[in-house]
């Protein structure tokens, strides 16, 4: 059985990748802040699940910047695979922390690859991107080849872990991939993303329960 280790496992895109592979016959696990711990409901149907919690799932109580504890989670867990998805996932906010922002994109994902790198077996790495690192690209369609032009925080620093995956993938040899994410939606997707605020400033607007719908800076 093919073993999955995945950070961010309570966000959007965690549950449903967990979903995928419990359906491929992996076992998952997932590493959850302790800050998280009272967040996740978009897993509380696989947790509450007594054949898939604890036999082919398991939660494992981690800070990205705690070293000791991600280490001996690797110890226990041995991934093959490893899907780093979590960190601090908005633009406009990035202005407001950008050292918290660095701290959690680039400092988490820099450490999380030399903790691969040290294993004796280092699993296959899949980094969660974003289109941020184009930045206000020329091209209105960007592939891989597009000039990286990050205008905030958050996009800068996921451009430097696109950059330091291929540099562990060219330098050390390991298998790592990244991805480039543009918007995209679920039921699953949190309240503070514009989309969501749209939908829901609609929906309320259309049952009378406001008149306006407020949003933030739509230049970021």
């Amino acid at each position: 059985m093919p073993v999955a280790l995945i950070t961010g496992i309570t966000g959007q895109d965690g549950s449903y990748l967990t979903e995928l592979l419990l359906e491929k016959g992996y076992s998952v696990h997932g590493v959850v802040r302790r800050s998280s711990s009272m967040n996740r409901w978009r897993i509380d149907h696989l947790v509450q699940d007594e054949n898939i919690y604890g036999k082919s799932l398991f939660l494992h109580y981690a800070d990205l910047s705690d070293d000791a504890s991600l280490r001996r989670i690797f110890s226990k867990v041995h991934p093959d695979e490893v899907y780093h998805l979590a960190g601090q996932s908005h633009v406009a906010l990035s202005f407001e922390i950008p050292e918290l922002t660095t701290h959690e994109i680039a400092n988490a994902t820099l450490k999380l690859l030399e903790i691969c790198r040290d294993q004796a077996k280092p699993p296959k790495i899949y980094l969660a991107g974003s289109s941020e690192i184009f930045g206000h690209a020329q091209e209105s369609i960007q592939t891989e080849e597009t000039p990286f032009n990050p205008t905030s925080p958050y996009g800068a620093c996921k451009a430097f872990c696109v950059q330091m995956g291929k540099v562990y993938r060219s330098g050390y040899g390991m298998h790592v991939s990244n991805g480039i994410l543009y918007n995209h939606e679920s039921p699953r997707r949190g309240e503070n993303f514009v989309t969501q605020k749209i939908v829901r400033g609609a929906a309320s607007i259309a049952q009378g329960k406001t008149e306006f719908l407020e949003l933030g800076n739509l230049d970021i």
